[in-house]
């Protein structure tokens, strides 16, 4: 079992940036492909980016790349997601997940660990 807790979110102008944190624990919860998804009102969950566990495999949503960077420090247990030059599109809840075994994907049916998720609202 592998817990997760989002921090992080908030109000931000239109331009400004935020980072996001998600916590894992749990047994071998560093081993695990971390994965960070947006759901905006109406609209389905996607996947926005994803990282491997030693972090040479990454995902990127053609919407967020240039601007989003996910990373990863191990010895914390904690995966976060750097979001710059943000827009009013990205207001959305974020929430980060991890898949149920030790596998690199980023197909959002696979992913079975999920937190409790953090607003981003995004001003014009």
């Amino acid at each position: 079992q592998v817990q997760l807790v989002e921090s992080g979110g908030g109000l931000v102008q239109a331009g400004g940036s935020l980072r996001l944190s998600c916590a894992a624990s749990g047994r071998t919860a560093n081993m695990y492909t971390m994965g960070w998804f947006r759901q905006a009102p109406g609209k389905e969950r996607e996947m926005v980016a994803g990282i491997s566990w030693l972090g040479p495999n990454t995902y990127y949503a053609d919407s967020v790349k240039g601007r989003f960077t996910i990373s990863r420090d191990n010895a914390k247990n904690t995966v976060y997601l750097q979001m710059n030059s943000l827009e009013p599109e990205d207001t959305a809840v974020y929430y980060c997940a991890a898949p149920p075994r030790q596998i690199i994907t980023w197909d959002v049916m696979k992913y079975e660990y999920w937190g409790q998720g953090t607003q981003v609202t995004v001003s014009s």
